[in-house]
């Protein structure tokens, strides 16, 4: 099964920049992985959220799992969390997608296309963490699902 990340805006900071190609380059062996970043809206915030929303959407394919970040999602546990891609993907998915939203959050039909919402945390964060969080624990679960240490 293929990973793909289609997030808003680029990742400016170097360090969270370097986090993402490091926790990408470990996911690889596990599972080919792609990151899509969509160029981030101007206008109203409700401009931004529907036009944010139909690029994200053109990069989500009628046959992948998606998954929506956001905080007001269902949380999971690691080991949840790895339980839940291994299941995807023994079901004989080809590609499981992630969006991260930008800053005014997902529009309605990107909401309405998820199969699931996920929060990484109640907490606000920066869209470049949460990009770097999110493949961290891809990387973490596919660990757990191998049952190798994680330890780093």
């Amino acid at each position: 099964m293929q990973l793909r990340i289609v997030a808003v805006g680029k990742v400016k900071e170097r360090y969270i920049a370097a986090a993402c190609d490091d926790f990408r380059s470990r996911l690889l062996p596990y599972y080919p992985v792609d990151a899509v970043e969509v160029r981030a809206a101007q206008g109203t915030p409700e401009q931004a959220v529907r036009e944010e929303g139909e690029r994200i959407l053109k990069h989500v394919h009628a046959d992948d799992c998606f998954w929506l970040l956001d905080r007001s999602g269902d949380q999971l546990s690691s080991e949840q969390l790895s339980s839940m891609i291994a299941a995807v993907a023994n079901a004989g998915t080809r590609r499981m997608t992630f969006a991260v939203a930008g800053t005014f959050g997902a529009s309605d039909a990107v909401r309405e296309r998820a199969d699931f919402v996920w929060s990484l945390s109640k907490l606000t964060l920066l869209h470049e963490w949460a990009r770097a969080l999110l493949l961290e624990q891809l990387y973490r679960a596919a660990k757990i699902a191998r049952n190798e240490p994680y330890h780093r």
